[in-house]
């Protein structure tokens, strides 16, 4: 299972990479639309719209991630105010909850993909293409994150009834 748990990582870590150059190519696109602009040649109708899809883009790629390195929106000052035994208590309550959250996504997230699939359904903007493209990552960055709370919480287990380092950024 650490094995598994460290390929797993080192996906999240490729992921994670790729949405640093969906960032560079978007300050690159950006920067680009900004300047012709500036020098009459009109720019990029579709700049826009292709950096909100690579925000949301790299969303997804980066989520797991930060889940992994405990780097996600959390609450870490109550952790630190109550006592070992419930911090811990509310960890595995928070991945449990996390899990079950997170395959719900999935499940829904896959009917709305096969879905928009199946009654062609076009994202009609500056760009036009299917809605599903956009909606087919969805259930695989929650997939994704599911399979990082199962790890997290294989990993809350065997720590023994301790707060997690990423509990104590605040204290």
């Amino acid at each position: 299972m650490n094995r598994l748990s460290g390929v797993f990582g080192r996906l999240l870590d490729a992921l994670a990479a790729a949405a640093a150059l969906v960032l560079l190519a978007m300050v690159a696109l950006v920067t680009a639309d900004i300047v012709l602009r500036n020098l009459g040649g009109g720019g990029f109708a579709w700049a826009n719209e292709v950096s909100e899809y690579a925000l949301y883009g790299m969303t997804l790629l980066t989520a797991p991630w930060l889940l992994r390195r405990g780097q996600h929106v959390r609450l870490d000052l109550i952790l630190i105010m109550v006592t070992t035994r419930v911090a811990w208590m509310l960890e595995f309550a928070g991945d449990v909850l996390g899990l079950a959250t997170c395959l719900v996504l999935v499940r829904y997230g896959a009917a709305m993909t096969y879905d928009s699939w199946r009654i062609g359904s076009i994202t009609i903007k500056n760009l036009y293409f299917p809605e599903w493209w956009l909606l087919a990552p969805l259930p695989l960055a929650f997939l994704l994150l599911a399979v990082e709370f199962v790890f997290r919480f294989r990993r809350l287990i065997q720590s023994g009834r301790q707060r997690r380092v990423e509990a104590t950024s605040v204290g």
